[in-house]
């Protein structure tokens, strides 16, 4: 166990180049429980690089947790690859564009070519850089969706995917080895750019990007012809000029933007939940709905990756899921490629474990391969690059995760907000020309397809109790796996740490042929199913349930029994 205040005194004496956390720790100076928050651990650099609350200490995110592992990356980056560059962007989060300047100094005292974006991008857009500029790394320093209150650091490979579990686990080896007040080699970035060390990505490449993005665009007649009315909040994050340039161009025109949430502000003030999962992240949009009517609004996260839409639905707004969006984006962009003779050969639909089953029935219909991946949008990017280079790329139809990320084309290896944007927008105007929303829409594939209700019970822990708390449910789940769930037998568990599939019945135990990960699936009768995932972002578990039956009232009492069961299992009050 580290000696807690020792940390705290070597912090409030070595600090100072920001008084704003000389001031952060006086004002803790003799509260224990404040001290070990900020200094019980470092923050963990993974696969999505770092993440934490804004403040002073280890774990935190500041500039010195941030100098730090930039110094690590830079040590693995040199020692793996001869004149190593990086691509560097940043979103709207209070002090991104300081890390994101920080940072930039640090790789180029470090001898590695800095490419940098002068203004806030969305993340896709740094994915795409980093391959267009044949980078080794990249970062953009964005909390993606959560409070005001954090800051991230998200790293990634050459390919344009965030970092895999591999060159992660290397590149947490190097930081910590950093001393981060006296290890980091630093530079100012005004002096980077003047040496040429560091240079400002132009505006070709940007052009580009939505030029890529525009070639996704499979029925542009549809968009210009079906007068479609869009209300937009980019929830004061990077989403607001390039959503809005992609719908000008492919002829959305009747867009309105929500004031309070068009420009940038980390604050976050009429949003402290910036995530276009929820309700009250289009609270501000509704009330201007109401006022100017509108067949569809669209959200788009801080560092507009991810992408959510409501829809008008007689008397209201009804908020469509991720897995609802992902399965009319299956069934639009699958049946539409097969009207216009644009399916190729081996087509291959991309989904997350988590992300609704119903996506894979649709995929059969026409004759498309569904595969199954792991959380973490990297690995729909690596499955895209491992296409790209047998040739196959064009194979890739559609990627997906349940969480509002969305990817049509290979510009990127990333979800990408502003081409899923497009893409719901012309999707809605497609059918809005056969006099159908997108309530009617997917009311149709259910009565196609049967009703699949997948929701998701998120469970909070915060602190170092939340973190064990955390490891006693999946410890405790493992020792005693439940042979029933809600009255409904389990047919067969996944267990994705140890890559195991254990069928109940038979006790036959198979491999599982994907990325360790600390996950259990329950299989259960007639296509229903639990799973279990601690969030690899927040300090939260998730338990992700589908519930099958005829019909919705069904779906949602067997939804309803299967969550309170899991509350039981777990031990949650």
């Amino acid at each position: 166990m580290r000696n807690i205040n020792e940390f705290y005194n070597l912090w409030s004496e070595k600090c100072v180049d920001d008084p704003a956390l000389i001031a952060e720790l006086s004002s803790i100076k003799g509260n224990d429980e404040e001290i070990l928050d900020r200094f019980y651990k470092n923050l963990e650099f993974g696969t999505a690089g770092l993440r934490g609350i804004l403040g002073a200490g280890t774990n935190r995110m500041n500039i010195y947790t941030v100098c730090q592992a930039t110094q690590g990356l830079c040590d693995f980056l040199n020692d793996t690859y001869k004149n190593p560059s990086v691509a560097i962007a940043f979103d709207s989060r209070n002090n991104s564009e300081l890390f994101a300047k920080q940072a930039a100094g640090v790789f180029a005292a470090n001898g590695i070519k800095v490419h940098f974006f002068s203004t806030l991008v969305p993340t896709p857009m740094l994915s795409f850089a980093v391959r267009k500029l044949k980078c080794q790394s990249g970062i953009i320093v964005t909390a993606s969706h959560n409070p005001a209150a954090y800051n991230g650091y998200k790293c990634y490979d050459p390919e344009g995917y965030q970092m895999t579990d591999d060159a992660a686990k290397k590149t947490y080896e190097y930081i910590q080895k950093v001393d981060m007040f006296d290890g980091v080699k630093k530079m100012e970035f005004e002096d980077a750019l003047a040496n040429g060390s560091a240079m400002l990505i132009n505006a070709e490449l940007i052009e580009e990007y939505y030029q890529k993005v525009q070639s996704c665009n499979i029925n542009p007649q549809a968009c210009k012809d079906a007068g479609l009315k869009v209300i937009f909040t980019p929830l004061n994050g990077a989403g607001n000029i390039p959503v809005r340039e992609i719908l000008k161009r492919v002829g959305i025109d009747k867009v309105s933007v929500v004031a309070q949430q068009e420009l940038p502000d980390g604050d976050f003030p009429t949003c402290p939940y910036p995530n276009p999962e929820i309700r009250q992240a289009f609270e501000y949009a509704i009330k201007l709905a109401q006022k100017e009517g509108a067949d569809l609004l669209l959200a788009t996260d801080p560092d507009c990756d991810r992408m959510g839409i409501a829809v008008f639905d007689g008397n209201d707004y009804q908020l469509m899921t991720g897995n609802e969006v992902g399965a009319m984006f299956a069934q639009y962009v699958l049946s539409q490629y097969t009207q216009k003779d644009k399916m190729p050969k081996n087509p291959i639909v991309v989904k997350s474990i988590v992300t609704t089953k119903l996506v894979e029935e649709i995929a059969k219909k026409f004759g498309a391969k569904t595969v199954n991946l792991m959380t973490g949008f990297k690995y729909i990017g690596e499955l895209i690059t491992n296409l790209e280079k047998e040739g196959r790329e064009d194979d890739f139809v559609i990627g997906m995760e349940e969480s509002y990320g969305y990817l049509i084309g290979t510009h990127a290896r990333d979800k990408d907000a502003v081409v899923a944007s497009m893409l719901v927008c012309e999707m809605a105007s497609y059918y809005k020309t056969q006099g159908k929303t997108l309530i009617d829409v997917i009311d149709d594939i259910y009565d196609e397809y049967g009703m699949y209700l997948n929701k998701v019970e998120n469970f909070t822990f915060e602190g170092a109790s939340g973190m064990k708390a955390m490891a006693d449910i999946m410890e405790d789940l493992r020792a005693n796996p439940p042979l029933k769930i809600a009255n409904l037998e389990v047919e067969s568990i996944s267990d994705y740490k140890d890559s195991t599939n254990t069928d109940i019945r038979s006790g036959k135990i198979s491999k599982i042929d994907l990325p360790s990960s600390n996950v259990l699936s329950y299989s259960l009768p007639n296509g229903n199913g639990v799973i279990v995932r601690p969030s690899g972002t927040e300090p939260k578990i998730k338990v992700y349930i589908t519930a099958c039956a005829k019909t919705r009232d069904m779906a949602e009492n067997l939804y309803k029994e299967l969550a309170s069961d899991m509350k039981r299992l777990m031990k949650i009050d």
